[in-house]
């Protein structure tokens, strides 16, 4: 098993943040890694996300533990290894929150898949709170 965990503390407020991660077809605007991606169903339990990684095959992701304003999980699962990458939006104090991104990877693939797919949080986290702020 491989985990990774990436915070970044933001100004915005909860509904900014939960707007821009509901509006899937928008995440390429904060998401540089995604060439193309759709939602299939609703941004709910039980709902898909099919993103295509830029020089990547599509992957199928499925929505678990949405809570609006709060956070959501996405599950997928690439041969024999799962993917499960949630994201949270907690207080930080006064007019603050965190925003953090926490993967696991379970399978044969996962010390070389964790990596990989975590690489681009840091970027991609900054770009989506300062699109959150603005």
């Amino acid at each position: 098993m491989w985990e990774h965990e990436h915070s970044v503390e933001t100004d915005a407020g909860a509904g900014a943040i939960w707007g821009l991660w509901r509006e899937v077809e928008e995440w390429p605007r904060w998401n540089a890694d995604i060439e193309a991606i759709r939602l299939e169903r609703e941004f709910a339990d039980g709902g898909w996300i099919v993103m295509t990684p830029r020089g990547g095959e599509p992957v199928r992701l499925r929505l678990l533990d949405v809570r609006p304003n709060e956070g959501f999980t996405d599950q997928a699962e690439l041969g024999e290894t799962l993917v499960r990458t949630e994201h949270l939006i907690e207080q930080a104090g006064e007019g603050r929150r965190r925003v953090t991104y926490r993967i696991r990877v379970e399978g044969p693939d996962a010390d070389q898949l964790g990596p990989a797919i975590s690489a681009d949080f840091p970027e991609t986290m900054a770009a989506l709170v300062a699109l959150a702020e603005s």
